[in-house]
């Protein structure tokens, strides 16, 4: 029986790590060692990356709700504590979105809480 080499595998491997590092510049993107260290850090800032996400688009909707309730002459604050004692039970992503897309049913809803 022949011998057998993990030759195939171990080539897969270094390809993988090198198609990864395409675009990175000077050795990182052409030597195994290089790229695969940025590799492994360009994988850690991906996932830091999609945690930080989330918060940062609950402040551009807070952002977004507080400039659209100002013409009404309203903060953001009063606005959402208005909202939860009239029982309204709409989130904050909705609501920066109407208030971008469809300011009349925004209006509406800055109206039915005032």
């Amino acid at each position: 029986m022949p011998r057998s080499v993990p030759k195939v595998a171990s080539r897969a491997r270094r390809k993988k790590v090198l198609k990864m590092a395409k675009g990175y510049w000077g050795r990182r993107k052409n030597v195994l060692t290089v790229a695969k260290n940025a590799v492994d850090k360009a994988l850690q800032y991906a996932y830091v990356g999609r945690k930080d996400k989330k918060p940062m688009y609950r402040q551009i909707w807070i952002v977004r709700i507080n400039a659209a309730v100002r013409p009404h002459g309203m903060t953001y604050s009063t606005f959402m504590h208005k909202l939860k004692l009239n029982n309204i039970d709409i989130n904050r992503k909705v609501l920066a979105d109407l208030a971008a897309n469809n300011p009349e049913a925004f209006d509406a809803i800055v109206n039915q809480v005032k």
